[in-house]
């Protein structure tokens, strides 16, 4: 079997830092490696696969902003769809653009939704709901107006993740520093319960972070550590009681959350978007409404075991098991 796994080209494939659609194309190329299959990832030049490398840019444009992001998409999807006859499956893990090829090419294309930007581009995906493979990241993630093959979540290399069944006593933030995914909850939440409070993540959006975050950090309580490499996050994330995940927007699945949980660490997030599929409610975290309802939930973190935090993301969360149902729905397309 022959697949061109199509990446981003924002930042390298793994991502050295942020990159969650990097990771998933990552962990889905060398999880099909691993099973046999003939694989070419495209993404950038100093990507790292096992399989072979395809690549029209040395880097990628967020870690070289003197490249314009528009040209290098376009370069690199037309790199990929004028070799399309080399494969036998295509797996697009680069939104909505690649489709606009997929009425020229002969080889079939499937399409991991990795949530929407905007309704406004829904349309593209409507225009080829009967020729294209619709892949959600979870069910709370999907449009009614689109045909959709499965649904099937990320997968983590678990071995990255080490379970720790000790924590220590602080709180953490784990995520682009952003309204959408709650710095200020994050903030309240750790003023209310009294709790240190790390904040990990790029700032996305400077003038929330000069607002609402930069006030209140006094690198006592409140600290900002910065963005986390691959080393430092699964430090942060297996030695924190808890993950909070005070989500403004409906996530449409929330990598940190899988991540904390694989290390033991139960998760405290608002009830939006894929939340419920990914927290097992007083089991593996809480999902709560409210910066009050998540205090409370600070002070329930003993009756959680670290344990099943860990085995419920094994379990759900693996690479192996996306690698497996991924194999599966190629196999089903191919058929």
């Amino acid at each position: 079997m022959r697949v061109a796994v199509l990446s981003p080209v924002a930042w390298r494939t793994p991502p050295r830092h942020y990159g969650p659609w990097e990771q998933v194309a990552s962990n889905i190329a060398e999880g099909m490696v691993n099973k046999g299959a003939e694989i070419t990832l495209f993404a950038t030049g100093d990507s790292i696969t096992q399989g072979k490398l395809e690549a029209v840019c040395a880097t990628g444009y967020e870690e070289d902003r003197s490249q314009d992001a528009k040209v290098l998409e376009c370069l690199h999807i037309s790199n990929l769809m004028e070799k399309a006859n080399e494969f036998d499956l295509i797996h697009n893990n680069f939104d909505f653009l690649p489709l606009t090829y997929s009425g020229l090419i002969k080889t079939p294309v499937i399409t991991t939704i990795h949530g929407f930007s905007s309704p406004r581009i829904i349309p593209v995906y409507k225009k080829y709901n009967d020729t294209s493979h619709y892949v959600s990241i979870s069910n709370a993630d999907r449009s009614p107006e689109l045909k959709y093959l499965d649904t099937v979540y990320n997968g983590l290399n678990v071995p990255e993740f080490a379970f720790n069944a000790q924590a220590e006593d602080y709180l953490l933030y784990f995520g682009r520093i952003h309204h959408d995914k709650g710095a200020a909850e994050a903030i309240q939440i750790a003023k209310r319960t009294n709790r240190k409070l790390l904040i990990a993540g790029i700032i996305q959006d400077a003038n929330y972070y000069r607002e609402k975050v930069e006030p209140f950090i006094d690198n006592e309580q409140i600290v900002y550590v910065g963005h986390a490499g691959p080393e430092k996050r699964q430090e942060l994330l297996g030695k924190s009681a808890a993950l909070l995940h005070p989500i403004n927007f409906n996530e449409p699945f929330g990598m940190s959350v899988a991540e904390a949980m694989l290390c033991g660490t139960p998760v405290i997030a608002f009830n939006k978007g894929s939340m419920p599929e990914l927290i097992n409610d007083q089991e593996t975290g809480f999902l709560v409404n409210n910066v009050d309802e998540a205090a409370q939930a600070v002070a329930n973190l003993s009756s959680i075991s670290r344990q099943n935090c860990h085995d419920w993301a094994k379990a759900n969360f693996s690479s192996e098991k996306m690698v497996d149902d991924y194999y599966r729905l190629y196999q089903q397309i191919l058929s």
